[in-house]
């Protein structure tokens, strides 16, 4: 009897974190149209408020279809939206509506999460609004990939991989950590059973900044898809870093490829920098110059090579 009660007061207390996060983070959370006269007939997603004055975060992928917008909140008012920028790497976008009193969500900080982790989704899915959805981080440092409308692979790094039940519309909405925090964006519904999320960390979050000044956001690419992969010890101990960035596919004709990059190197620094997982190649690609030589170290079998790459600017 004494289990069965302490079974019942961990589902009451799992419950009362997912309400309360759900309480704090729905007023936040937009039901988005896309297309003519913002009524949904060119997309429909989620977005989550990110300053009182308006501007939300959704994914690029909602707003790609263009044309005017609008966005509805579950208290009942809906407000037009102006798209501001999108960045389809990251495939996070910004967009404004024409309100001065809305509630922007919490930011979290997603380089803090643990596999096992809870989590909340919310969103609206199917139509339906402020849907709230519940899991577990069971992935972290994934990549997803994407393609382009030119038909051009691409791949979003770093993403976040969760049981939390996603559905068409999630896209957009808010991740959020059970202290009520955001910390990620949900981006794709990848399987049965398996949601991704865009992280918001100091990567991301200079991404939206740059949307937001600027509508766009200037990247160099490499043309990878990568995760994190141990180094063996011998190298580990000569490097002073347990892990490094394993290519599991090169995008052809891209730079990657010019410079000679195979699938199964293990990239462990660029330039000087070291790098142990995805989200460390795109925080140097935000950064790195255009254009310019950068010199990839990278282990293939069980020689350190240095390969010679030139970054080009994301189109």
């Amino acid at each position: 009897m004494a289990e069965a009660t302490t079974e019942q007061e961990a589902l009451d207390a799992y419950s009362v974190i997912v309400s309360t996060v759900a309480e704090k983070v729905l007023p936040s959370v937009a039901s988005l149209r896309i297309g003519r006269g913002g009524r949904g007939f060119g997309g429909a997603g989620s977005g989550v408020v990110i300053t009182p004055d308006g501007f939300l975060v959704t994914s690029a992928h909602v707003v790609a279809a263009g044309g005017a917008a609008s966005a509805s909140f579950i208290d009942g008012t809906e407000f037009d939206v102006d798209v501001v920028g999108a960045d389809t790497l990251s495939d996070l976008a910004i967009a404004r509506a024409r309100a001065t009193t809305l509630v922007p969500a919490r930011i979290g900080n997603a380089d803090q999460l643990r596999v096992g982790q809870l989590v909340v989704a919310i969103g609206n899915p199917m139509g339906f609004s402020g849907s709230v959805t519940s899991g577990v981080v069971s992935g972290l440092g994934r990549s997803l990939a994407t393609a382009d409308g030119n038909g051009h692979r691409r791949f979003i790094e770093d993403v976040i991989q969760t049981d939390a039940a996603l559905n068409p519309g999630n896209s957009g909405g808010a991740l959020a950590d059970s202290h009520a925090r955001l910390i990620g964006v949900n981006t794709a519904v990848a399987g049965m059973g398996l949601g991704l999320a865009v992280p918001m960390n100091a990567t991301t979050e200079a991404i939206l900044a740059a949307l937001m000044r600027n509508g766009r956001v200037r990247r160099a690419y490499l043309g990878i898809a990568g995760g994190t992969r141990p180094l063996p010890p011998p190298i580990a101990e000569r490097l002073g870093r347990k892990a490094g960035v394993e290519v599991h596919e090169v995008v052809s004709g891209s730079p990657a490829a010019g410079g000679k990059l195979r699938a199964g190197d293990v990239i462990v620094s660029v330039g000087d920098v070291g790098v142990t997982k995805a989200g460390d190649l795109q925080r140097l690609m935000v950064e790195a110059q255009i254009g310019s030589k950068v010199v990839l170290t990278v282990l293939r079998g069980d020689d350190l090579l240095n390969l010679d790459v030139v970054p080009v600017e994301l189109k």
